[in-house]
């Protein structure tokens, strides 16, 4: 839709200001701390920040904020772009991490999912898929 510019001018928009990409998302935890050491230790996040019941995490491309809340436990329907499915899930059961289903074709791609520590759903999915492309 065509806007009017305060100074008498028309210009309309093609694609400025449109979203490319999620810049991060966040995942309700129950401890900043415990979260903050899983994501770290298990997953390879680097801290970014923390600032009061937030800390913000970043490895590569993915960032994730982490918000402590009463309302943990959840499925986030968070996709996590990894190399294999099949390597992720091998490593993570090898550090204790509950998988909800083994890696399976999907519409996306390669998938399965797992828990964190404190049962949030965390779904992965093979990089090199071209579902969305």
């Amino acid at each position: 839709m065509p806007l009017g510019d305060p100074h008498g001018g028309m210009f309309e928009y093609t694609v400025e200001g449109l979203p490319e990409s999620v810049f991060a998302f966040s995942i309700p935890v129950s401890s900043i701390d415990r979260a903050v050491g899983f994501y770290i230790e298990v997953l390879g996040m680097s801290l970014v920040g923390r600032e009061g019941r937030h800390a913000f995490l970043r490895r590569g491309e993915c960032h994730i904020a982490l918000e402590e809340s009463d309302s943990f436990g959840v499925d986030t329907r968070a996709f996590l772009a990894v190399d294999s499915p099949f390597n992720t899930r091998r490593r993570l059961m090898d550090e204790g991490v509950e998988f909800l289903d083994a890696p399976h074709a999907s519409p996306v791609g390669v998938t399965c999912s797992f828990l964190d520590p404190d049962g949030n759903v965390i779904h992965v999915v093979e990089a090199s898929s071209k579902s969305f492309s």
